[in-house]
C-alpha cells in the first residue's frame, strides 16, 4: 500500500523501510539516542569529578593495596590474614591500576571509580533505551531523578567500590535487556551468567540482585539443561574458587567488616531513619510519584512486545526494593545516602531513558522542576539522624577536616593534625618498640612497651582505621579499636551505639594481654584475656590469621571457617576466660 497522498506523505505513517526518509529519521534516532545516553554520562563525570575525595574507609583498601604491592599478601596487617574490605574486586583492580601507573593508590582509586561510575551510568541507559526497541525519540526521564542527589556526585568517588557497583550494575542490566532481546543459549548467554557470578565479589548485598536477575535471565533465554549446566558452572567458577581461597586464606567464610557489622542484624529503627535521612532532603517521593504514574503507562508500551520484556523491566524495581529492604533490615550505614544509592539506582532502571510522548514529556517538565530544586536549594544536612541515630555528610567532614576541597592523596590525610598522627611519629622517632593505644578520639593516649614475642616494631591502636593505615608503615601494626580488622573484636557480641559499624570496640584489656608482656600490675582484666587468649576456640582464632599459611594450616582454616564465622566471645574478658577456659589450666 502506498503511503503517499498527493505527492505528501501522511505524517502518521511509517517511512518505507530503506527509503530516503527512513535514512535520514534512522540517523537522526541514532544522533537523539548517543545524545540522550552521553549528556548523563558527562554530567556524572563533570559532578563526579567536582566532589572527588577519598575518606578514612577508601584507605582501608589502599593500604591493602600498597601490602600486596610490596609482596606481602592481601592483608592489612603483615603476619595477620584479615579481609577488611568487602568490595573484593576493588581491591584488585586498584592493585592492577596502581601498579600500571606507579600512582598514589588513593588518586588511582577516585579515579577509577569515578571512570567505572559513568562507564556504568551510559551502560544503564543503553540497556533501558534497548528495553523500548531503540525508539527515534528518547526522553531521559529515570536518569534525571538519579543525578541531582548530592549523595551520587559523593561516592562517584570517595575510594569506595561504589563506582564498581554502578559498573555492575549497568553492565548487568545491558546484558540482560541484550539477551531478552536477543534470545540465544549461546555465548551472550554464558557472558551474562558470568557477569551475574561477579556480584558478590563486587558486594556482598548484590548477590541479592544476581539471585532476581538469574531467574529472568533462564526464563528469556530458555536454554536446554546441558547450556544451563555450562553457564551455571561458567558464573559460580570465580566466586566459588575465591570462597575457597578465603576460608582457607582468612579462616572465615565472610569479609571481617560483615562479621563485625552483623549482616544477621534487624534493626528496623535504625534503619527507617537512614532511610528518611535519605529520601528526605531530596524530597524523592515527588519524582518517584511522578514516574509510577508515567510508568502505568509506559507499561502499555512494553506489553506488546510480550511478557518477556515485562518481566525484564520489573526484574530491577524488584532487585532495588530487596535490596533496600535488606539495608534498611540491618540498620544503614552512618554515611549519607551511601547504601541506598544502589537501591534507587536499581528502581528507577527500566524509566532512566525512554519513549518521547505527550505523557512523558510532561513527566520531563515535572522532573525537570525537582531537579532545580534538588541540585541548587535542597542539601543534605552535615550531621543527620534523629538525635539517637547519626548519620553523617562523610564528603563534607573529609573536606573540613583535611582543609582541601579535593583531598584525593594519602598524603592530604597523613597530614590531618590529629593527636593520633603525632603521637605515631614521636613514637617511631624514639626508637622503642611501643604499643599506642589511642583511648578517646584525640584526648589521650597510652603508651606500652611492646613483648618480644610480637613481630612488629610498633602497633598502634585507632579507631580510625584508613587513617591509621596511612600513618603507620607498612611493616607495623595498625590494629582498629572498632574491629573491623581485629579478629578477636569482630567476633565479640555487638553493643547498638548511635553510629552504624561502630557497635564492637575492643576492650583495652584484650589489647594489652595480645601485645605486651606479663606485668605485675596487670589488671583482673588483663590476666584474665591473657589467659583466654591461650584457650580452645579463641586461640584457634588466632592462629587461624597469624600461623604460617602451611597446606594443613589452609585446610584447617577451609574446615573449620563455618564454625569460626559464627564463634561469639563475650567482649568481657573475664566472662571468655570463664566460657573458654574453664577452671583448668590455659
Amino acid at each position: 500500500m502506498t503511503t503517499l497522498l498527493g505527492g505528501r506523505r501522511l505524517p502518521f505513517v511509517p517511512s518505507p523501510q530503506g527509503g530516503p526518509a527512513s535514512g535520514r529519521s534512522t540517523s537522526r534516532g541514532r544522533t537523539a539516542r548517543a545524545a540522550t545516553v552521553a549528556g548523563p554520562a558527562l554530567t556524572l563525570a563533570v559532578l563526579g569529578w567536582h566532589h572527588r575525595w577519598i575518606g578514612d574507609d577508601g584507605l582501608i583498601y589502599t593500604r591493602v593495596v600498597r601490602q600486596l604491592l610490596a609482596g606481602h599478601g592481601p592483608v592489612f596487617n603483615v603476619g595477620e590474614r584479615v579481609e577488611t574490605s568487602t568490595g573484593t574486586l576493588w581491591v584488585w583492580l586498584v592493585t592492577a591500576a596502581t601498579y600500571v601507573t606507579r600512582q598514589d593508590p588513593a588518586t588511582v582509586a577516585v579515579l577509577l571509580g569515578l571512570a567505572l561510575a559513568v562507564g556504568g551510568l551510559a551502560l544503564a541507559l543503553l540497556g533501558t533505551v534497548e528495553l523500548y526497541g531503540r525508539p527515534a525519540r528518547v526522553v531521559p526521564l529515570g536518569v534525571l531523578v538519579l543525578l541531582p542527589v548530592r549523595a551520587l556526585w559523593d561516592y562517584a568517588t570517595s575510594g569506595l567500590e561504589t563506582g564498581l557497583a554502578f559498573a555492575w550494575l549497568g553492565a548487568s542490566w545491558w546484558t540482560l535487556v541484550r539477551a531478552a532481546r536477543h534470545p540465544s543459549p549461546g555465548r551472550p548467554f554464558t557472558v551474562a551468567a558470568v557477569l551475574l557470578g561477579l556480584a558478590p565479589l563486587v558486594r556482598p548485598d548484590l548477590a541479592l540482585v544476581a539471585v532476581v536477575y538469574a531467574p529472568v535471565l533462564w526464563l528469556t533465554v530458555r536454554p536446554g539443561p546441558r547450556r544451563t549446566l555450562k553457564a551455571a558452572a561458567a558464573g559460580l567458577a570465580l566466586p566459588l574458587a575465591y570462597e575457597i581461597f578465603r576460608a582457607g586464606y582468612y579462616g572465615i567464610l565472610v569479609p571481617l567488616p560483615a562479621v563485625t557489622k552483623e549482616a544477621s542484624w534487624t534493626l528496623w529503627d535504625r534503619g527507617l531513619v537512614y532511610l528518611a535521612d535519605f529520601t528526605g532532603p531530596y524530597h524523592l517521593w515527588l519524582p518517584l510519584t511522578v514516574l509510577a504514574a508515567a510508568a502505568a503507562l509506559l507499561v502499555r508500551r512494553l506489553a506488546p512486545r510480550g511478557h518477556r520484556m515485562l518481566l525484564v523491566a520489573a526484574a530491577p524495581v524488584v532487585a532495588g526494593t530487596a535490596t533496600a529492604v535488606f539495608v534498611v533490615k540491618v540498620g544503614g550505614d552512618f554515611m549519607h545516602g551511601r547504601m541506598l544509592l544502589p537501591s534507587l539506582f536499581l528502581v528507577l532502571l527500566p524509566l532512566f531513558a525512554v519513549p518521547w510522548s505527550r505523557v512523558t514529556g510532561c513527566a520531563l517538565a515535572a522532573l525537570a522542576t525537582w531537579a532545580l530544586s534538588c541540585a541548587f536549594l535542597w542539601r543534605p544536612a552535615y550531621h543527620g539522624g534523629d538525635g539517637t541515630y547519626h548519620v553523617y555528610d562523610e564528603h563534607a567532614g573529609y573536606v573540613a577536616n583535611t582543609g582541601l576541597d579535593h583531598p584525593v592523596t594519602q598524603q592530604a590525610h597523613a597530614a590531618r593534625r590529629f593527636l593520633f598522627a603525632r603521637e605515631v611519629r614521636d613514637a617511631r622517632a624514639s626508637g622503642t618498640r611501643t604499643l599506642l593505644i589511642e583511648t578517646r578520639y584525640d584526648r589521650t593516649v597510652l603508651k606500652l612497651p611492646l613483648a618480644p614475642r610480637v613481630p612488629a616494631a610498633f602497633v598502634g591502636v585507632e579507631a580510625r582505621l584508613g587513617h591509621a593505615g596511612t600513618v603507620i608503615p607498612l611493616a607495623d601494626r595498625a590494629v582498629d579499636s572498632l574491629s573491623l580488622a581485629n579478629p578477636l573484636g569482630a567476633h565479640t557480641p555487638p553493643v547498638l551505639f548511635s553510629k552504624a559499624g561502630h557497635e564492637k570496640p575492643v576492650n583495652p584489656a584484650w589489647l594489652v594481654a595480645d601485645y605486651t608482656a606479663p606485668a605485675a600490675g596487670d589488671s583482673a582484666a588483663v590476666l584474665a584475656a591473657r589467659r583466654a587468649l591461650r584457650c580452645g576456640a579463641i586461640a584457634e582464632l588466632q592462629d587461624s590469621v597469624r600461623a604460617p599459611l602451611t597446606p594443613a594450616r589452609f585446610w584447617r582454616n577451609l574446615i573449620g571457617a563455618p564454625a569460626r564465622t559464627s564463634l561469639r566471645v563475650p567482649a568481657d574478658p573475664v566472662r571468655a576466660e570463664g566460657a573458654f577456659c574453664g577452671r583448668g589450666p590455659g
